[in-house]
């Protein structure tokens, strides 16, 4: 973000406190417009990066072929239709091709897409297809469970409730063994 996209939502954030019957010149809000700006750039950081950058070619050649899971992977994002955040844990497996990625990059990848304004059904397919494009494994599967303050909070006021999305592709979803695999695994150290 430049300087001048900063100083932009500053002055908009200043017409928002007005707006909504606030001062912003009082002791408490005089620095909240700089401070929303900042923060803004750091919840959307994730326009400004890119896959290639993220993997920084850590793709290894390996001859492993059974499942990869990285769970519980935390996410933080904004819901596109409110600008409230929503928020959760990631799973992600993949089955390589003779290849497999850092470890590292996945909850990097989580977090690029998360850091954008998002829906979750979007966000979970752009996880899976942003790994398949990246070492063209044998299949990704993954799952998110979130929480969504615009539904939480607002609306409906459901506090305790979640959203779980899947996206799988090749050996999850063709063989029903590799998938139940999977969410077996996402489902240990959650019982009792």
């Amino acid at each position: 973000m430049t300087d001048n996209t900063l100083k932009s939502i500053e002055e908009i954030t200043k017409k928002l406190l007005k707006n909504i019957g606030e001062d912003p010149e009082r002791e408490g809000l005089l620095k909240t417009p700089h401070r929303v700006a900042k923060s803004w750039k750091f919840l959307v950081q994730g326009y400004e990066q890119n896959l290639d950058n993220i993997v920084n070619n850590a793709i290894f050649e390996e001859d492993y072929d059974e499942m990869v899971t990285i769970k519980d992977v935390d996410f933080y994002s904004l819901c596109e239709h409110h600008l409230i955040p929503f928020f959760g844990k990631a799973h992600i497996a993949y089955i390589p091709d003779g290849k497999v990625l850092g470890l590292s990059k996945v909850p990097r990848i989580v977090e690029m897409y998360g850091r954008r304004l998002q829906l979750q059904e979007r966000m979970t397919q752009q996880i899976s297809e942003a790994i398949g494009s990246a070492i063209n494994p044998k299949g990704v599967a993954v799952v998110l469970e979130g929480e969504h303050m615009c539904m939480q909070m607002r609306g409906v006021q459901k506090r305790n409730s979640y959203a779980t999305t899947s996206y799988m592709t090749g050996l999850f979803r063709k063989d029903a063994r590799t998938r139940k695999e999977f969410m077996d695994i996402i489902a240990l150290n959650r019982k009792g």
